[in-house]
């Protein structure tokens, strides 16, 4: 069993490995959501360039996945978060001022 920096066990599913068994099953749901039609354009580990007030680029994100969710008419980037860093609430908070829409955060 290969583990991550949390203790996390990684993952494969669909033949795509995933960090934890957490982002496993919830790619499993939205797969699940994608085949009813409820979601459009799942994109797994999207990247999102953040950049500061003057513009200058500060970092990437790379979320867990992307989706368009047809019944609220938006995109939605979402992470599964068992544990919630400093260096991640940073993140969290340039992509709000980056992009205008919050993180959805998925509890593990």
């Amino acid at each position: 069993m290969a583990y991550n920096k949390f203790g996390n066990i990684k993952t494969v599913v669909f033949g795509i490995r995933f960090d934890s068994k957490a982002e496993a099953h919830r790619y499993i749901e939205l797969r699940d959501w994608l085949n009813k039609g409820k979601i459009a354009d799942l994109e797994l580990q999207p990247v999102f360039q953040l950049c500061g007030l003057n513009g200058t680029p500060v970092c990437k994100y790379i979320a867990d996945f992307r989706y368009y969710d047809l019944a609220a008419e938006k995109v939605i980037v979402e992470d599964v978060k068992g544990h919630r860093d400093a260096f991640y609430s940073l993140k969290a908070k340039l992509f709000l001022d980056n992009f205008g829409f919050p993180i959805l955060e998925v509890k593990a």
